[in-house]
C-alpha cells in the first residue's frame, strides 16, 4: 500500500516585524512599573491586539545613578550595558531607559548596545518647544546627580528655555526627601507637601512649567498640586514611543 506524501505547508508570506519596545528599568521599580502603564495608556486601541509588544528588564541592583555621579558610588555603566543586551537577545528592537539619572550614563552605552535608544530628556525639551503660550522658562525637580550633571540644560538650551533650579536646602530637604520617601513606599501626604513646596519656590522665579525630571516625582506629586503645567518624562517618553511604533508600522 501507498503511503500518500504529505503536502508540505506553504512558507508564511514574510511580514515586517511591528516594534518590539525594550525597556531598561530597575530605577526604581516602582518609576519602572509606572511607565508601563503610562506606556499601556498612551497607545490608543481597543483591544489586546492593539498594544506594544514590550520586553521589561527591570533589575533594581543597578548603582545608584546619583552617588556614582558625585564620586560617592560605583559607576552603573556595566549593570546599564548589560541589561540592554538582555533586551536586545530577547528581541527588542528599540530601548526607553525611564529614570532620567541614568541618561548621564547613556553616551557611554550607546555605541555598544546595537539598538536606538529614545532619549527621554531630549523628548522632554522638544515637548516643552511645543507647548502654547510659549514656555521661556522652566523648573527642574530631580535628583542632585541629574541637577549636577546638567542634563537638563543642555538639551533646553537648544530651544532657547532658561532652567531654574532649586536651591540648596530645597534640593536636599525637599526634593531628594520626597524621592528616597518614594523610593521607599511612601506616596504620603508629607511627600507630596514636600514636592509642592519645592515646586512652587521654581514658579515664584518665573518658572512657567515644571519638569518632574525623577521617574519617582510623579509618584509623589499629582499634576493639581502644581499652578503650572507638571510635565512628567515618563509620560512624554511613553507617547514618543507609541509615534516611533506607529511611524514605522506605517512605513511597513
Amino acid at each position: 500500500m501507498n503511503t500518500p506524501t504529505p503536502t508540505p505547508a506553504p512558507e508564511p508570506a514574510p511580514v515586517s516585524a511591528p516594534e518590539i519596545i525594550g525597556i531598561l528599568g530597575g530605577m526604581g521599580p516602582a518609576a519602572t512599573a509606572d511607565f508601563y502603564t503610562k506606556l499601556v495608556s498612551a497607545t490608543p486601541g481597543s483591544s489586546d491586539q492593539d498594544h506594544l509588544r514590550t520586553v521589561i528588564w527591570s533589575d533594581p541592583t543597578i548603582p545608584d545613578r546619583t552617588e556614582a555621579l558625585l564620586g560617592d558610588g560605583p559607576d552603573p555603566t556595566p549593570w546599564l550595558l548589560d541589561g540592554s543586551r538582555v533586551l536586545r537577545e530577547a528581541g527588542a528592537t528599540v530601548i526607553a531607559i525611564p529614570c532620567n539619572t541614568a541618561h548621564a550614563f547613556v553616551p557611554r552605552i550607546a555605541d555598544h548596545v546595537g539598538l536606538p535608544i529614545v532619549h527621554m530628556i531630549g523628548e522632554v525639551a522638544g515637548h516643552l518647544s511645543t507647548l502654547s503660550p510659549r514656555i521661556r522658562t522652566a523648573g527642574l525637580l530631580a535628583t542632585t546627580g541629574t541637577v549636577r550633571a546638567d542634563l537638563y540644560q543642555e538639551w533646553l538650551d537648544h530651544f532657547g528655555i532658561r532652567l531654574v533650579l532649586p536651591d540648596g536646602n530645597s534640593q536636599d530637604h525637599e526634593v531628594m526627601a520626597a524621592i528616597h520617601a518614594v523610593k521607599a513606599g511612601t506616596h504620603d501626604a508629607a511627600t507630596t507637601a514636600l514636592l509642592a513646596r519645592a515646586a512652587r519656590r521654581l514658579t515664584r522665579r518665573g518658572a512657567q512649567a515644571v519638569i518632574a525630571g525623577c521617574t519617582e516625582i510623579p509618584l509623589g506629586l499629582p499634576a493639581d498640586a502644581v499652578d503650572v503645567p507638571l510635565v512628567d518624562p515618563a509620560l512624554v517618553l511613553a507617547h514618543a514611543l507609541v509615534r516611533r511604533a506607529g511611524a514605522k508600522a506605517a512605513a511597513a
